[in-house]
């Protein structure tokens, strides 16, 4: 039952008869204080209306046996002195009580001249026995100067019977129409709520069916709506393309790295093995170099894992034009023209992993150059540019995108040893986002290839 009732079609519904109850409840009040307060304002005028036709008969001098308002057995009237006696009744009225007090002061401030009957009159509720039976009425009192017998006060009284028996219709109405209305709410709105909520339990089954089965190729169905739901859906689909290509990159990464280690490592085997066997035929030379080759790989994947894990450079100043110098020290093929140096060219980051990038690229750009490689570090804007440029043949247009992904290498017909394992480009770009920044391949005016790296500058 707990579980029912935690679902959201289960607390909508719940909600919804909630407001809607109370707002029942209010409106019935309101309907009940509304009704009452027009049959008692009913009353008080019936009650005013026979108590001003017998003080009207009274105030000509007319007797008490010929007062029209006593033979009334609809609303009793009783008629009393100055000192509170009865003088007059309606014919069958047997009992008073609750009628509405003289106030003395009144009394004796407002002194009526003969004939002369009071204005305002009071009201009160009481009860009344005519004819045996006891009933609950709403009386006025009204004081008038009768010519000849002195001042005299009128007791009218109307009956509240009316007034009880629609409170009391309207209040069963009320107790019978207002749990079956909410029971129409409550059903509208567990219909309507299981209608709009099907396509999400559609998307939960399926991400339920794709965790069973770790097929990230599925995907949830999209209702053809636009609303929060078909967005959700939308998202979800989105969220799992993305995260099935995470997934397929990194097993092509393992892949891709398991092939690119096992080439090293079986030849540093092959060569300790016959060394082993014939020391006089070792490579020392042939092992350093592929123990030198394993150690830039292992890095390379170090750095990479690092990068994917969402790891944030240590932050610096960095000169990108005396770290451009550095990086071009003991390349004799590389120039270098510092278009801004110092604060100009001065950006955020690491220095270690910059210093990463501009060394791929400088490896890049001499392993394809014919002679030379030309590096220009420049201001743009907020920006802080370094090109890479070489004199070779150049990347081709529909290759420049596809060069900065892992392990790709388009010169496949030359030897490992030469060209590295395909991470060089993809490490500089991912260390470029990672500061903010952009690395993009171009082409020379004379056809080969540039590289652009742009971060942001530092601003004094």
């Amino acid at each position: 039952m707990s579980r029912r009732w935690g679902s959201v079609r289960a607390r909508a519904t719940l909600g919804a008869v909630l407001v809607v109850a109370v707002a029942l409840l209010a409106a019935g009040a309101a309907v009940l204080l509304s009704l009452r307060s027009q049959l008692l304002d009913q009353a008080d005028a019936q009650a005013e209306r026979t108590a001003r036709e017998a003080a009207a008969q009274l105030s000509v001098g007319t007797p008490y046996d010929r007062l029209s308002s006593l033979d009334d057995d609809d609303r009793p009237v009783r008629i009393a002195d100055a000192a509170g006696r009865q003088v007059a009744a309606s014919e069958d009225l047997e009992a008073i009580s609750g009628t509405p007090a003289a106030d003395p002061a009144d009394d004796a401030d407002d002194v009526l001249a003969p004939g002369e009957i009071e204005e305002e009159p009071r009201f009160g509720e009481g009860s009344a026995t005519v004819d045996g039976d006891t009933a609950d009425y709403r009386f006025a009192a009204l004081r008038v100067q009768d010519p000849g017998r002195g001042p005299l006060t009128v007791y009218a009284g109307a009956p509240l019977s009316v007034e009880r028996d629609a409170v009391r219709t309207a209040l069963t109405v009320m107790l019978i129409g207002f749990p079956l209305l909410l029971a129409v709410v409550a059903g509208v709105t567990w219909l309507v709520t299981r209608r709009a909520l099907r396509p999400v339990e559609g998307i939960r089954r399926e991400m339920a069916a794709i965790t069973a089965s770790a097929d990230l190729g599925r995907r949830v169905p999209e209702p053809d709506t636009h609303d929060e739901v078909a967005r959700l859906a939308r998202t979800t689909n989105e969220t799992l393309a993305a995260l099935q290509s995470s997934v397929e990159r990194q097993r092509r990464f393992v892949a891709d790295a398991s092939h690119e280690l096992r080439s090293p490592i079986a030849s540093l085997r092959t060569q300790l093995e016959v060394g082993a066997a014939h020391p006089g035929l070792l490579d020392v030379a042939g092992a350093v170099e592929d123990t030198v080759r394993l150690q830039r790989l292992a890095a390379d994947l170090l750095l990479l894992a690092r990068l994917d894990a969402g790891e944030e450079p240590v932050r610096g100043r960095v000169d990108l034009a005396a770290l451009a110098r550095e990086g071009a020290a003991g390349r004799p093929a590389v120039t270098v023209a510092a278009a801004a140096a110092g604060a100009a060219a001065t950006v955020a980051g690491s220095r270690g992993q910059l210093g990463r990038v501009l060394a791929n690229l400088l490896d890049n750009a001499q392993r394809h150059a014919r002679t030379e490689v030309a590096v220009c570090v420049r201001r743009s804007g907020d920006r802080v540019v370094v090109e890479v440029a070489d004199d070779g043949e150049g990347v081709p247009e529909a290759d420049r995108e596809r060069i900065f992904e892992r392990f790709v290498r388009l010169d496949d017909a030359r030897s490992r040893d030469d060209g590295g394992a395909g991470l060089g480009l993809a490490i500089a770009r991912d260390v470029a986002a990672r500061h903010g920044g952009t690395l993009t391949a171009g082409e020379t005016p004379a056809g080969g290839a540039l590289f652009e790296l742009r971060l942001p500058a530092v601003t004094a």
